[in-house]
C-alpha cells in the first residue's frame, strides 16, 4: 500500500493531523502502540480545559479580554530567555498560537459541534506583577463532554475517512526505527504488539507477535510526551527545582514513556528545552487506580491553608491555584516531597474540583441536571468519594486531632501542633473585616469579584477553626507528574529541524512530542487549557501542511 504520510501516536495530536491530512485527499497510515480502545490517548483522560482568548463566554460573564493582554500573560509566564536558538521557533509558535485561541479556534471547534460549559474558570492566577506569571482574567474554558467531547470530533473525522478508503489506523504497532534514505526519512519499522483484552489506560503488553515496515513519503510523529517516565523525569528534571521528588505519583496512563523522542532524535531530531517540564502539586493517589501510580491532580479554589511538611505555611504567591511550578519549586527545597492542605467543609463543597474525564461524571455525560446539582450544599460525589475512601484524606472535629492524624500519615512527627494552630489563628483573625494585610485572604475577596469565581468557585471567606464550618479536612498533597514541555524543534510547517537548524526532509511532529509546537511554545510556564489547545493547533499547522501541497 501507498501512503503519503505515516502518522505515528493516535492521541489528539494525531487525530487532528490525520483529518487534516486525508481531508486534503492524502492517504494515511495511523499507529499507535496501543489499543483501539485508547485511541484519543491522554486527551480522552483530560478535563477538556481551553484556552480562548475575548470568547462570549467570557463577555457573558463580565470579563474584559484581548489579544493584547494575552499575549502579555504569555510571555510573562513563558519567560523566554533561548531567543536565538532553543526558544527560536517556540516564540513563533506562541504567536501564532495566541493569534489562533483570539480568533478562529472557537468557531473552528463549533462547527464541529463542540460547546463549552458557561462558567469559564481562573487558571494560574499568578500573584505577581502585571507583566508576570499569571493569567490577569479566567480563560479556562471547560468543554462540554470533557476530554472525550474533544476527541469525539476528530474522531468522527478520522472513521469517515477511513471508510473512503483514504486512513489505514493500526493500533498496537510500536515504532522503533524511522527509515531514512539519503537524508529524506521515507517510511518506519517497528513491532506488532500481543493484543490482549486491556481497558483503556491500563498497562498493556510489550511482547512482539510480529515485526512491520511501511513507507510513505512523509512520517508526522506525535506520540506525546515523557509524562509517566519517571527515569526520564529525573534525569532531566531542572536544577532550579530543586531536587527531582523521590516520590511521585502519575497524572497519564504508562504507554506516555517519551521512547519516540529518542527514536526521532536517532533519525536526527533537535530535542529542545528538555529541562522545561510541567507538574502538579496537589496530586493525591486514586483510591479507585486505573494505571501504575495512578494520580489525580486536585483543582483547588483559592482557599485552603497550605503547609509544607513542616507544617509552615507557604509565603506569597504560593496558595492553591496560583503558580504550579513556583509552588513546586518553594516545596522541594523544603528537602520533602509533599506537602497539606487544611480546610473545611465549607471549603471542600466549594472549591473542590477533581482534574480528568473519569472525575467528572456530569460534564463527561453532558448531564445538566447533574451539572446543576453543583451548587446544592456538599461536595460534588467523586470528591466525596476520595474523601471517604482516599488514602490522603483526614476528616476531624477538632484541629488537635487533625494534626495527630496527618503525623501519623506522614509515619513521623514533623508537625507541632502550637505552630500550626498559631499560624491558622492568625489567619483567622484577619476574617472579621473586609480589608487585610494576609494576601491570601485579599485574594480570596478579589476573587469573589468575579460572578463565576462567586456562584460556583470560591467559598465566602470564613475563620476555619470555627466548628460551624467544620469538620476540618486535611489533604496530604503529592508531586503528579503531567507535562512535557520541551520536545523536538520544529519550525511552524511542523517540520522537524536538526542540530544545524535545518529542515529534515520528510519529517514533521506535532502535539507534545514537539513542545506542543517549536520544541517549547508554552517557554518555563503554563497559562493552562494551553495542552489540548497546543495538540489542536500543532496537529492542525502540520496536517495542513501535507493538506496544501
Amino acid at each position: 500500500m501507498n501512503y503519503d504520510v505515516i502518522v505515528v501516536g493516535a492521541g489528539l495530536a494525531g487525530l487532528v493531523a490525520t483529518a487534516e491530512i486525508a481531508d486534503g485527499g492524502k492517504k494515511v497510515l495511523l499507529l499507535d502502540q496501543e489499543a483501539e480502545n485508547s485511541l484519543g490517548g491522554q486527551a480522552w483522560w483530560s478535563f477538556g480545559g481551553l484556552f480562548l482568548v475575548d470568547s462570549p463566554e467570557q463577555r457573558r460573564m463580565g470579563i474584559k479580554d484581548s489579544k493584547e493582554l494575552a499575549w502579555q500573560d504569555w510571555c510573562g509566564s513563558a519567560g523566554f530567555d533561548r531567543e536565538a536558538d532553543e526558544d527560536y521557533w517556540g516564540m513563533k509558535w506562541a504567536k501564532a498560537y495566541v493569534e489562533f485561541a483570539a480568533g478562529e479556534k472557537r468557531q473552528w471547534l463549533r462547527d464541529m459541534g463542540v460547546r463549552f460549559f458557561p462558567v469559564v474558570g481562573w487558571a494560574e492566577r499568578g500573584g505577581y506583577l502585571a507583566d508576570g506569571h499569571g493569567n490577569s482574567v479566567p480563560r479556562f474554558h471547560i468543554t462540554w463532554g470533557t476530554g472525550p467531547g474533544l476527541v469525539a470530533p476528530f474522531e468522527r473525522r478520522v472513521r469517515e475517512h477511513m471508510k473512503k478508503g483514504l486512513v489505514d489506523y493500526l493500533p498496537r504497532h510500536r515504532v522503533n526505527r524511522l527509515i531514512k534514505e539519503h537524508g529524506v526519512v521515507a517510511g518506519v519499522q517497528g513491532d506488532i504488539l500481543e493484543h490482549g483484552n486491556i481497558k483503556r489506560g491500563e498497562d498493556s503488553s510489550r511482547i512482539p507477535i510480529d515485526d512491520f515496515e511501511y513507507r510513505a513519503e512523509a512520517v508526522l510523529v506525535s506520540s506525546g510526551g515523557i509524562g509517566a517516565n519517571f527515569e526520564l523525569i529525573r534525569k532531566h528534571w531542572p536544577k532550579r527545582l530543586g531536587d527531582p521528588p523521590k516520590h511521585m505519583i502519575s497524572g497519564v496512563p504508562a504507554y506516555v514513556d517519551g521512547r519516540m523522542l529518542a527514536v526521532a532524535e536517532k533519525a536526527g531530531g533537535r530535542i529542545v528545552n528538555r529541562d522545561r517540564m510541567w507538574h502538579y502539586t496537589e496530586g493525591i493517589k486514586n483510591w479507585n487506580p486505573i494505571w501504575r501510580s495512578h494520580g489525580i491532580r486536585i483543582l483547588p479554589g483559592p482557599s485552603s491553608i497550605w503547609l509544607d511538611a513542616r507544617g509552615r505555611r507557604f509565603p506569597v504567591p504560593y496558595f492553591p491555584g496560583f503558580d504550579t511550578l513556583g509552588t513546586l519549586e518553594a516545596i522541594q527545597k523544603t528537602g520533602y516531597d509533599y506537602s497539606w492542605f487544611i480546610l473545611t467543609q465549607k471549603i471542600i463543597e466549594k472549591e473542590f474540583a477533581l482534574s480528568g474525564s473519569e472525575q467528572n461524571p456530569d460534564l463527561t455525560g453532558k448531564r445538566i441536571k447533574k451539572v446543576l446539582q453543583r451548587v446544592k450544599p456538599g461536595a460534588p460525589g467523586p470528591v466525596e468519594a476520595f474523601k471517604q475512601y482516599g488514602e490522603d484524606f483526614i476528616v476531624a472535629n477538632t484541629i488537635d486531632n487533625l494534626i495527630i492524624e496527618m503525623n501519623k500519615l506522614a509515619g513521623e512527627n514533623l508537625l507541632d501542633a502550637d505552630e500550626v494552630i498559631a499560624q491558622i489563628r492568625a489567619r483567622d483573625k484577619e476574617i472579621d473585616n473586609a480589608f487585610t494585610k494576609d494576601l491570601q485572604i485579599a485574594a480570596i475577596r478579589g476573587a469573589r469579584n468575579y460572578l463565576g469565581d462567586k456562584l460556583i468557585r470560591v467559598a465566602k471567606p470564613h475563620k476555619i477553626l470555627d466548628y460551624k464550618n467544620g469538620p476540618l479536612i486535611a489533604v496530604k498533597c503529592h508531586i503528579l507528574s503531567r507535562k512535557t514541555l520541551g520536545g523536538l524543534q520544529t519550525d511552524l510547517t511542523g517540520q522537524v529541524l536538526n542540530e544545524a537548524g535545518q529542515a529534515i526532509p520528510g519529517l514533521y511532529a506535532a502535539g507534545e512530542v514537539s513542545g506542543f509546537g517549536g520544541g517549547g511554545v508554552h517557554g518555563y510556564r503554563s497559562l493552562e487549557g494551553t495542552f489540548l489547545g497546543g495538540c489542536l493547533f500543532s496537529g492542525r499547522a502540520a496536517g495542513r501542511t501535507f493538506a496544501d501541497v
